[in-house]
């Protein structure tokens, strides 16, 4: 997938301007970008600020930590189990 040039501050800042009193045309045009683009990311962080961002970032990052963990702990419990299995089948 094609790496963005712009970051999600980016995206803010620009979705701003454009909340400020530019029109959507002059935005896109200042910053190379498409109208569809533009609708995309106000679809997607319209009505937030760089604040909101950034917690909703670490929130994310956390989730992603924590689904880690249980993944991890989750095959791990199924090893243990397994394991237990055959001990008591051996028997």
């Amino acid at each position: 997938m094609k790496k963005s040039r712009f970051t999600e501050t980016h995206f803010v800042s620009i979705l701003n301007e454009a909340d400020a009193g530019m029109t959507v045309k002059d935005v896109c045009r200042a910053h190379g970008i498409s109208p569809s683009t533009y609708h995309k990311w106000k679809s997607r962080y319209g009505g937030l600020d760089a604040s909101e961002l950034k917690c909703i970032k670490e929130l994310e990052s956390e989730n992603a930590e924590l689904k880690l963990m249980y993944a991890e702990s989750s095959l791990e419990r199924d090893a243990h189990k397994k394991l237990l299995e055959k001990k008591l089948r051996g028997r």
